[in-house]
């Protein structure tokens, strides 16, 4: 089921064409990630920049899109005819975006708050349209995915006020706030998406069957993800590092309740690719974060030292985890998608797929040494060769956009 779902957009249903405009965007932001990795030196917020480059740029738009995709697929939703609805919504979306990032970039904290509120109304429209599609639709085996993405966009609508105001205040609150919508954002919008994403994406990128009780394991994990999510949130705010910790503790227990089916899965049919080793990769340095993130704020005095210390969280969460699984799912994803039969989804998987065993083993072991105490120059070895990884990949992805246009 799955494999006929993700690859219906072959078919002359307008979906490919959709998805030749769209692909472009979490691509831009991307390319925009490696501009800055070159040019950061003049910089001075270079790293505010990547962060919301990645998260709020490339990743959410690949959120509201595929989601959407793989909710009509679950659900068997039909094609609809037109996208405008759909295209007003990333509009909205990319405009807030760029008012977020202008903003941060330019010390204009309104605009930031503007292009926050924009982003606000674009997910909020977006959630309105999924439980649209869930309310009316037919029972069907795989809906729980739909439902990560119901909890997801709420999450994502609880996190963005928090952000947008720590653009305009700066107080002894700033601390618990940054803790707050980083955490919500990171792990409600980005990670449980992933998590309802790959109930199906998993089996259909190693090209196999799903693994008996991978649903009822989805099922179960969603309301255990949410209540680590809850505790979280509220230990973050209060300051009650305990509770904090337990949540993770809660949250990485949902992790690793789909990764269960999911690990019995690749028994059946290993790992051979770029996209299942990404995604496989990307789940590891996920609990790897939660697990960093637990000690962070065990270990911490106060809130201030807790966010001061969070960059050894987001350095695995964001190029570990983020990063790697949307350009592992794009790999696979893409050519799928473009259309044009069966000989042109092959030449563009072979292109994106190309060199994968060195690119797979760079990004991760030169992640790893940088997440060491290593001296200067080591850190700047490594960060360079994560970002040649990501050129691996955005050279030959641009190429595959270019010609399916032509």
């Amino acid at each position: 089921m799955t494999a006929v779902a993700v690859g219906a957009d072959a078919a002359p249903t307008g979906r490919a064409a959709w998805h030749r405009r769209v692909a472009a965007l979490p691509l831009a932001y991307l390319a925009g990630i490696a501009a800055v990795g070159v040019g950061h030196p003049f910089l001075p917020g270079w790293r505010w920049l990547v962060i919301h480059l990645l998260l709020l740029g490339a990743v959410t738009n690949a959120v509201v899109v595929w989601s959407a995709h793989f909710t009509a697929a679950v659900l068997r939703i039909p094609a609809p005819p037109r996208r405008r609805a759909e295209a007003v919504r990333l509009a909205v979306l990319n405009a807030g975006v760029v008012a977020v990032l202008a903003g941060g970039v330019a010390d204009l904290p309104w605009v930031g708050v503007a292009g926050a509120g924009a982003v606000f109304a674009a997910v909020a429209a977006h959630l309105a349209w999924l439980a649209r599609q869930v309310r009316t639709a037919l029972p069907a085996r795989f809906a729980v995915t739909a439902h990560y993405y119901l909890a997801a966009s709420v999450a994502l609508l609880t996190g963005v006020p928090a952000g947008a105001w720590m653009l305009v205040v700066d107080d002894g609150a700033r601390p618990r706030l940054l803790l707050f919508h980083a955490h919500v954002n990171l792990l409600g919008w980005v990670t449980l998406t992933v998590l309802g994403t790959l109930l199906t994406l998993w089996p259909t990128v190693l090209r196999t069957r799903m693994a008996d009780g991978a649903a009822r394991a989805a099922r179960t994990a969603l309301p255990t993800a949410v209540t680590g999510l809850a505790l979280l949130a509220t230990g973050v705010l209060a300051w009650w590092p305990v509770l904090a910790a337990g949540g993770l503790a809660v949250f990485a227990a949902a992790v690793l309740i789909t990764a269960a089916p999911a690990v019995h899965t690749a028994g059946q049919r290993p790992p051979a690719s770029f996209a299942t080793w990404s995604i496989a990769a990307a789940v590891g340095w996920l609990l790897v974060a939660l697990g960093v993130d637990a000690w962070t704020l065990l270990s911490s005095a106060t809130p201030a030292a807790a966010a001061d210390r969070f960059g050894a969280v987001l350095a695995p969460l964001l190029a570990g985890f983020a990063a790697q699984v949307l350009i592992g799912a794009l790999t696979y994803l893409l050519p799928v998608v473009l259309g044009g039969g069966p000989v042109l989804v092959r030449e563009r998987s072979a292109r994106l797929e190309r060199h994968w065993p060195q690119r797979v083993a760079m990004g991760n072991a030169a992640l790893a040494v940088f997440l060491l105490p290593v001296g200067a120059y080591v850190h700047i070895t490594a960060s360079l060769l994560v970002l040649a990884a990501l050129l691996q990949f955005l050279g030959p992805a641009a190429r595959v956009l270019l010609t399916a246009r032509r």
